[in-house]
């Protein structure tokens, strides 16, 4: 008899059952605080509302190992629910953002042949109006006039419906959002994700907190990505249905929340907020922000409060958690100063910054693509192996197309993505420079560049920006703090101002409208 070759292609009791397996650990610790209905509910009660709906998917909609669940549905306890009763069935989860419009939606649906579609009732015109595919046998209203949720699937006798399942099996479909072409559909191992939170815990982004705070939508990768870690240590999370500044500082000022993670637009609108100034900070510990460096402007108005904020970085491709900036001194000056860096590799992942010509790696001081190699690795996009080859090569490393460059410390700084660059006059250009270079501004909230057809010179750069309630600048005064730090070449030929900043249906910038509403 010979040993198992593979441990991820081995079946166990565990995998996907994070409901089980807590509730048997602590039982009766508090697992979730809903903010909308004002309920806790233990480790326990989660196992039991995770079994009732498992039993409902198995019985009455005859689902088993392998098929999709497609949802469109906010932060809600529900969506936990379902997550959490699909892992213990090795159903694929794929939450679907309610951003995107009926186009996006039908293509996706399309290509994830779902057999059910689960919704909000809030969402229920949209879904009204999509293309429903032959595949899908039922589709079910949350909390629409039967109530159907609560009514019926929460009052299923429960039984234990966990069936062994390999690391490699597939836990969700991710869609991430692009500029052109259509949304790619990531392919998430319950490997990716046990090893994810793994990581998270072992470089200590979890601290010693006991009670986190979920900011990140459920579809997109960061709120699975939140909420799986918490459950695997047994910490308390708090639930907004959706970004809420009002509750958000409320929920702070009550001592709910120890720590939670942001994007800048976040802390901007906490800052604007009304209540912002009488908010009690002194059970708030830490923030991390992610997605894009946090300015120095926005990182000091918490410093002050003697709240630490530093960096993380991940993909959904690689990740979605790969580096943070660990203080090292443990000063709130040492987090000012290195604000850009999102720090160094988690404790499981490789990392190196190649020239993407060349393919060979880059000294320190020089910029170059961030490749990243760790066992939460994604298993490529779905019925994409065009795209997929272009991301992961045959040793295992993710082509994360981010530009970034290596200083002396071994510290980490994202310079902007690499597709993004655009030739004016034969120099590369990268958009996000000089969006970092108008956010220098204090009356700029956001902005956004691109690069449009020009005789002379190819291409050259345009922009808009947002500005601050109450606050404003001319477009010659900005374009004079471009050229105090940018090459003439990159100060932008146009800057307009504009009530919101472009973005596709997955929330990210969206250049093309930029270089759309310019020409």
């Amino acid at each position: 008899m010979g040993f198992i070759q593979n441990y991820d292609d081995l079946p166990m009791n565990w995998v996907g059952d994070w409901a089980g397996r807590r509730a048997a650990l602590t039982p009766n610790r508090i697992a979730l605080y809903d903010s909308f209905t004002k309920k806790t509910y233990t480790f326990r009660d989660m196992n039991d509302r995770a079994c009732r709906v498992g039993t409902h998917l198995a019985d009455a909609q005859a689902l088993r190992k392998g098929d999709v669940i497609a949802l469109i549905c906010r932060n809600r306890i529900e969506a936990i629910d379902v997550y959490l009763a699909c892992g213990k069935l090795g159903i694929i989860l794929a939450p679907l953002s309610q951003r995107l419009k009926k186009p996006e939606l039908d293509d996706l649906l399309a290509r994830l042949q779902p057999r059910v579609l689960i919704h909000e009732n809030q969402f229920a015109e949209l879904v009204s109006t999509l293309s429903i595919p032959s595949s899908i046998r039922s589709v079910i209203d949350i909390d629409g006039d039967q109530d159907f949720f609560e009514s019926t699937i929460l009052k299923t006798d429960a039984r234990e419906v966990n069936v062994p399942l390999a690391t490699n099996d597939i836990c969700l479909y991710v869609h991430t959002g692009g500029t052109t072409a259509v949304p790619k559909i990531c392919i998430v191992s319950h490997r990716q994700m046990i090893w994810n939170a793994v990581d998270i815990l072992a470089t200590g982004l979890a601290g010693t907190y006991r009670n986190v705070l979920i900011t990140f939508p459920f579809f997109h990768i960061g709120g699975w990505n939140t909420f799986t870690p918490l459950f695997y240590a047994g910490i308390t999370g708090i639930l907004m249905r959706e970004f809420n500044p009002g509750l958000m500082l409320e929920l702070i000022h009550e001592g709910r929340v120890e720590n939670f993670g942001a994007v800048e637009a976040m802390l901007q609108f906490l800052i604007a907020h009304p209540k912002f100034g009488e908010t009690d900070f002194s059970k708030l510990k830490a923030i991390t922000t992610a997605a894009a460096p946090c300015s120095k402007a926005v990182m000091q108005v918490f410093l002050d409060k003697g709240i630490p904020i530093s960096q993380t970085y991940g993909m959904t491709e690689a990740g979605p958690s790969n580096f943070a900036y660990i203080p090292r001194s443990g000063s709130l000056e040492e987090l000012l100063t290195y604000s850009a860096s999102i720090g160094t590799s988690m404790f499981h992942c490789d990392a190196k910054i190649i020239d993407p010509e060349s393919r060979q790696s880059v000294v320190p001081g020089e910029t170059g693509v961030l490749c990243l190699r760790s066992p939460h690795n994604f298993d490529g996009y779905l019925h994409d192996p065009a795209r997929t080859e272009k991301v992961i090569d045959q040793d295992g490393w993710i082509y994360t197309g981010d530009l970034a460059v290596q200083d002396r410390d071994g510290l980490i700084y994202i310079k902007g993505r690499a597709d993004n660059m655009f030739i004016s006059g034969g120099e590369n250009v990268s958009p996000e420079e000089i969006e970092q270079a108008l956010t220098k501004h204090p009356a700029i909230a956001g902005a956004i560049c691109s690069g449009i057809p020009d005789p002379k010179w190819g291409q050259v750069p345009v922009a808009l920006v947002v500005f601050h309630a109450g606050h404003s600048a001319a477009e010659d005064e900005l374009k004079a703090l471009c050229r105090e730090h940018l090459a003439d070449y990159k100060v932008p030929k146009q800057i307009r101002s504009v009530a919101e900043l472009p973005l596709t249906g997955a929330g990210k910038l969206n250049r093309n409208a930029v270089i759309a509403m310019f020409s």
